[in-house]
């Protein structure tokens, strides 16, 4: 049997067509026959980027499908927040002539591809004491902040979504709290969610902040490209990226100060995630920033905030904290999801 799995984006769409194979009655295993990228805006829809992929060997007909899609998915529809496309499992299925067709948003999927996850694929920041019974949190600071639970319902997991990243913001120190005021003026707004400090954007908030306070000086060469993105809001400057490395090689002291508010925030919301589920099944930092800043990760900050929790800390230092490394994550959840829900 073939499944087709996909993880779709405004820019990008990555499809891989897997293999599966029956080791028992209750267990499968599979393996990738085929893979490949392309840029989402150079199709009108995707059935026609299927067909191509699929080409025309009829070997190769998946019977299956699980597409992860950047943007809500409600009554197996999804309009894709930035890219011109509906899709629908029913047209889907009855254009591709594949008899089952499922649609989740992409944090679900990254939520179910931990479960398919080797040790090679993360790195483990706190051992604790995994439990089996217990709920799985996920979270993932990238563009945004995502957040999802599993519940182990017998052999499986079912998957619970949250808006857990546009909960308020709760600052914890004398600098957070003048953060969330810089917030509010600058956005106008009085609601500042966790997400406006623990995301990508975050990043760049809190460097605003920070240079706008005078902490430090600003580097010319950081601030000329940073100031380049804010007046003309060039698509090719990435500044949470420009920040970061700056952070990593310690070539700017803005850029370090800025790294280190945005791990102690994460490391923060991180611990109340855990905290609100007892996670004790493994807690998993997925998104697109972690991977990237593991040295950052593991220099301590972002532990001593997720275990500062007052009276209840001792519960979250039993809580196992990894983070995830292989970026198609999501693709192995739509695989992992596609096979659990094929009837």
């Amino acid at each position: 049997m073939f499944l087709l799995a996909g993880d779709i984006g405004g820019t990008k769409t990555i499809l891989r067509l897997v293999e599966v194979t029956e080791v028992t009655l209750t267990e499968k295993s599979f393996k990738t026959v085929k893979e490949a990228q392309y840029i989402s805006a150079n199709f009108p829809d995707l059935v026609p980027m299927v067909q191509e992929f699929l080409g025309q060997d009829k070997y190769l007909k998946p019977q299956i499908a699980c597409f992860a899609i950047a943007g809500p998915v409600v009554n197996d529809t999804c309009n894709l927040t930035n890219l011109n496309w509906v899709l629908d499992t029913q047209r889907l299925e009855m254009e591709l002539d594949i008899p089952k067709i499922s649609l989740i948003n992409d944090f679900a999927a990254n939520s179910f591809g931990i479960l398919g996850l080797k040790d090679v694929d993360v790195h483990t920041l706190q051992t604790g004491e995994a439990r089996k019974d217990s709920p799985i949190a996920v979270i993932g600071a990238g563009t945004g902040l995502g957040e999802a639970f599993l519940i182990p319902q017998g052999k499986k997991y079912q998957i619970f979504a949250s808006e857990g990243g546009h909960a308020d913001f709760a600052p914890r120190n004398d600098l957070e709290t003048e953060l969330l005021k810089y917030l509010r003026t600058k956005l106008n707004v009085e609601h500042i969610s966790v997400e406006r400090v623990v995301s990508g954007q975050g990043i760049v908030n809190i460097y605003q902040f920070l240079r706008d306070h005078d902490f430090a000086p600003q580097s010319l060469e950081i601030g000329t490209k940073i100031k380049a993105w804010e007046q003309e809001n060039k698509k090719n400057i990435d500044p949470a990226a420009i920040i970061s490395q700056a952070a990593f090689k310690q070539s700017d002291r803005l850029c370090e100060k800025t790294m280190e508010v945005f791990i102690e925030a994460y490391g923060a919301e991180t611990g109340n995630l855990a905290l609100k589920l007892l996670s004790y099944g493994g807690i998993y930092i997925a998104g697109g920033i972690a991977a990237k800043i593991l040295p950052l990760m593991q220099d301590g900050r972002f532990l001593n905030t997720f275990k500062d929790k007052g009276r209840v800390s001792p519960l979250i230092q039993e809580v196992p904290v990894h983070i995830v490394l292989n970026p198609q994550v999501g693709l192995v959840g739509s695989v992992l999801y596609g096979l659990q829900h094929q009837d």
